[in-house]
């Protein structure tokens, strides 16, 4: 799962096949708090000899840089099709076009605004630990879509193996981790916050879902990465 989600170089040859892929899916709020630590301690540093806006940008590259723009790539992709107002058939056509759209353009820009607006407003007490969970709240998202949906496409896709053989069993699962994690904090009002990103997840892949009768990769990405944003805008109201 750290191979594929992110960037960062472990130098190992592992053979998985579609099914792996699907069932890992229970290690994802893990996936999100590698990321999110790495985050954490480059701030941590930075936050001494940089001003907390200049810190929140740099929070955002070196997450960009992390994981490749991986979900940002099919949050693009996501609203390019589904603001098409087109069919569902030339809706997927559209996702899969590796071409990028206006709405492609404006989704990003407009998540990555609110992204550095909200870490920007963030309590400085509770900088460092937003930080490092925000990750593991969009990627909980991607869990929970996978395991609620069922794949949109006829043809095979790179979200199939994910939707395919993410079921129950890894959802609780990885709702497990996502809990023990979350009350490490020993935090009632991160608690709050991280409580309402399992329930946002489902509303997402509820709405992005409705009008192709299912979802692919890239609306996976999609909902991790709103999920994200939704996870800083409550963290801005809730951690006062």
């Amino acid at each position: 799962m750290l191979q594929f989600f992110t960037r960062i170089p472990i130098k190992l040859r592992l053979s998985a096949d579609a099914e792996d892929f699907g069932k890992g899916l229970v290690f994802a709020p893990l996936v999100g708090i590698v990321i999110g630590t790495i985050l954490g301690a480059f701030s941590f540093g930075l936050l001494y000899l940089l001003s907390k806006p200049l810190v929140a940008a740099i929070v955002l590259i070196t997450y960009i840089l992390i994981t490749g723009g991986l979900h940002l790539d099919g949050l693009g992709d996501t609203f390019d099709g589904l603001f098409s107002n087109r069919s569902k058939e030339r809706i997927l056509e559209i996702m899969r076009d590796s071409r990028v759209g206006t709405n492609a353009v404006l989704a990003i820009v407009s998540v990555l605004l609110i992204n550095y607006a909200a870490l920007c407003q963030i309590n400085s007490t509770y900088f460092l630990r937003v930080v490092m969970l925000m990750p593991m709240a969009g990627r909980i998202g991607s869990l929970i879509s996978s395991a609620v949906s069922t794949y949109a496409r006829r043809e095979e896709g790179l979200g199939k193996s994910f939707i395919d053989f993410c079921g129950k069993k890894e959802l609780i699962g990885g709702l497990i981790i996502y809990i023990v994690i979350s009350l490490l904090t020993f935090d009632y009002k991160m608690w709050i916050v991280l409580a309402v990103s399992p329930i946002s997840a489902f509303l997402l892949i509820k709405v992005l879902s409705k009008k192709i009768d299912g979802a692919t990769g890239d609306i996976l990405g999609a909902v991790c990465e709103i999920n994200q944003s939704i996870f800083l805008l409550i963290a801005c109201s809730v951690l006062v």
